[in-house]
């Protein structure tokens, strides 16, 4: 069964790929199906909302059953920024070096004990049919007080589940914990129902 993946981020579709293989589903690109997808505004205020957004338009687009991950890092000690915001938060198009060096300022006088955090992963699946399922899946951490790892993209860095950051586990370690490892366990479950 094929599903377009409604993302232009080639880590989270390599992630995405990675982990929704062994369901039997082919994911498909834009590229590979020769579309081009419109960027989608964020204009939710959750998560959920967003990934909905992402994945409506893909499937208007598409014609096939589509699947959009919203994720972001929320930081306790910022009131849950940067949130909904996660890509957006040193500004439009900012690379990921700029939003860690953002976060670590904000948080410069923050103790350790403090510098809870948790990444969220929803991921909404919606069909031509007008069914659709969201899920959520979280992942509790700290946020580190420099970069580690060269693994990952975006805060994985700087977010410390456990003796290791993100970005020091290999693929298979960070998909045993992640958000979006955790909420693509839960959309696996609940995909044979709409099958």
């Amino acid at each position: 069964m094929k599903f377009i993946i409604a993302t232009k981020n080639n880590k989270k579709l390599k992630e995405l790929s990675r982990i929704l293989e062994p369901l039997g589903i082919e994911a498909v690109t834009e590229f590979d199906l020769g579309i081009t997808l419109p960027e989608v505004e964020e204009t939710g205020d959750t998560f959920e909302e967003n990934a909905y957004l992402k994945a409506k338009s893909a499937l208007d687009i598409s014609g096939l059953p589509a699947v959009a991950d919203d994720s972001g890092l929320c930081v306790d000690a910022l009131d849950g920024a940067p949130g909904v915001y996660s890509a957006r938060y040193a500004g439009e198009d900012a690379p990921d070096e700029m939003r860690i060096v953002k976060l670590l300022e904000n948080l410069k006088d923050v103790p350790t004990e403090k510098r809870t955090a948790r990444f969220v992963s929803s991921i909404c699946c919606v069909f031509p049919d007008g069914r659709k399922f969201t899920v959520r899946g979280t992942c509790e951490g700290t946020i580190d007080y420099s970069p580690k790892g060269d693994n990952g993209f975006g805060y994985d860095p700087v977010f410390l589940c456990g003796e290791k950051t993100f970005a020091e586990m290999s693929d298979a370690e960070k998909d045993a914990v992640s958000h979006r490892g955790n909420s693509l366990k839960l959309f696996a479950q609940e995909l044979p129902k709409y099958l």
